[in-house]
């Protein structure tokens, strides 16, 4: 071989070895920008910063989630989601007591219509909630715990607990539940915001009393609305396939890698039972009204105070202007609230919302989606469409008396104008009742005195929902104050003295 082949010999195997160093080198690095920037979203980072801040309320710990698993064929696996998964969530037992009350007809021929003795009847109900802190809060839904005088919750290796209601959100159907011990496993909030229609997902529950059973299936659609009826409540679910059923209220939706992204509430059947769609509010909002509860005992719900043409009504009294409408991407202003934060920001009637801190608004549901997610005195950032021109507007959410104000459970119950202390069991006993608080003082201005309840009087139910301690009644205050019908029916007697029915009009407070 001449010195001319062996130089171009040598300049080839160097051409190789420094195009493999290259290759190699590359390669190396996109690697590890890949797995930095997956620890990154498996961190936690992934997720909103309303998000973070509702897991940080709860202190749960970053790192503890899983990667996205597939089987050698290539299906999606989820043994280890699933795995995780079932110890966070827990089975709920509640009792409530139903009194039946009978009129003596004897009585009631000679006009006196008094009622006999009620017969009290114990009714247990059974449902899911999934365990949030390794302290043991426990996130289920309001309908299944609502009016029981007792809950318990069974976790995965069958010890079971008792339950304390720290709130209740009729609106959302969301409560907050609390057990008392250390490190329970708990599940950690992921990115419900990340979830893409056909994206696979797992319900976990206890459907027909059945303790821990996962099913799974794909999100079918998001930000879904008019589920549950009524203006008020979420409408921003996330639609899925997979098999809920009775007892799986208040259960996990997780995705697969273990992480919270729903609470599975309601199912789409005609029967009863699973035919084909259920639907969960995002963890997004759930985390936020857990938070709310914790902290305030009542949820802090904040307000543009704008008003939104009907699209449903528009398209019985105007079909051809509500095609329209329905093209718009966006929501149209068509008024205000008496005290409205977005006018005072400059915001007019006839304007397009389009987005809200730079998240794309298509439909009521989505702009209600993202105010679910902050309290009175939160600033945002609202672009609008005015005329073809685009703008952002600052704005200060404020809640539904128009300031910026946070309502505390606390505060609500004190409007009543009275001091509570609760009753002993045996003295539940000797009284005949099973739930019950009494009035300890009253104060002169107070709506109590207003409407002649005074000390000494026993309170069995508000709105027909057993209570039995001062918490009880603040959480319905809380949410009769922010219902539309802003009124308290009270059920109780004075020892020795027949059952009063009486209606307290919490608007009259002011």
């Amino acid at each position: 071989m001449n010195k001319g082949n062996s130089k171009n010999v040598f300049i080839i195997v160097l051409v190789a070895i420094v195009s493999s160093v290259v290759t190699l080198l590359g390669y190396n690095v996109i690697s590890k920008q890949n797995e930095n920037n997956r620890s990154s979203l498996l961190s936690g980072d992934g997720i909103s910063k309303e998000v973070s801040a509702y897991a940080n309320s709860f202190e749960q710990e970053k790192n503890v989630v899983l990667t996205n698993l597939t089987t050698s064929e290539g299906y999606p696996d989820f043994t280890e989601a699933a795995a995780k998964s079932v110890d966070g969530v827990v089975h709920v037992k509640t009792t409530t007591i139903s009194q039946q009350q009978y009129i003596n007809p004897f009585d009631f021929f000679f006009g006196f219509g008094d009622r006999m003795p009620s017969q009290p009847r114990e009714q247990v109900g059974f449902g899911s909630g999934v365990i949030i802190s390794k302290d043991g809060y426990i996130i289920t839904n309001n309908h299944v715990v609502r009016n029981a005088t007792e809950v318990s919750v069974t976790l995965n290796d069958n010890k079971e607990y008792s339950a304390k209601v720290v709130g209740t959100d009729p609106k959302s159907d969301i409560a907050l539940l609390k057990i008392e011990g250390e490190d329970f496993p708990y599940l950690t909030f992921g990115n419900s915001d990340a979830l893409q229609v056909g994206e696979w997902v797992l319900a976990v529950g206890n459907p027909f009393n059945l303790t821990s059973t996962v099913t799974a299936g794909i999100v079918s659609a998001k930000n879904r609305g008019n589920v549950m009826g009524g203006a008020n409540d979420i409408q921003a679910f996330i639609q899925i396939d997979a098999a809920v059923n009775p007892g799986n209220s208040g259960g996990a939706l997780v995705n697969t890698r273990g992480e919270l992204v729903g609470i599975n509430t309601a199912i789409y059947s005609q029967t009863g039972n699973f035919a084909g769609y259920a639907f969960a509010v995002p963890i997004s909002i759930a985390g936020k009204i857990a938070a709310d509860l914790k902290e305030y005992g009542t949820v802090q719900r904040a307000l543009l105070g704008i008003q939104v043409l009907n699209i449903e009504e528009m398209r019985r009294q105007d079909p051809e202007k509500a095609r329209e409408l329905s093209q718009i991407k966006g929501v149209v202003v068509d008024g205000f609230s008496d005290r409205s934060a977005a006018k005072s920001a400059g915001i007019q009637k006839g304007d397009v919302i389009t987005a809200i801190n730079n998240v794309a608004i298509r439909n009521f549901a989505e702009l209600q989606s993202q105010l679910n997610r902050y309290r009175p005195g939160d600033k945002v950032s609202v672009t609008i469409n005015r005329n073809g021109d685009n703008r952002s507007l600052n704005v200060e959410l404020t809640n539904d008396e128009g300031n910026t104000e946070i309502t505390k459970a606390s505060t609500a119950v004190s409007s009543l104008g009275a001091k509570f202390k609760q009753i002993s069991d045996e003295r539940k006993k000797s009284l005949g009742i099973s739930s019950g608080i009494e009035v300890e003082s009253v104060e002169s201005n107070g709506l109590f005195k207003k409407e002649g309840i005074n000390k000494g009087f026993i309170i069995m139910r508000i709105n027909n929902t057993a209570v039995n301690s001062e918490s009880d009644v603040a959480n319905i205050v809380a949410a009769t104050n922010t219902s539309q019908d802003k009124v308290l029916l009270v059920a109780g007697f004075y020892p020795n003295g027949r059952t009063q029915y009486i209606a307290i009009d919490l608007t009259n407070n002011q």
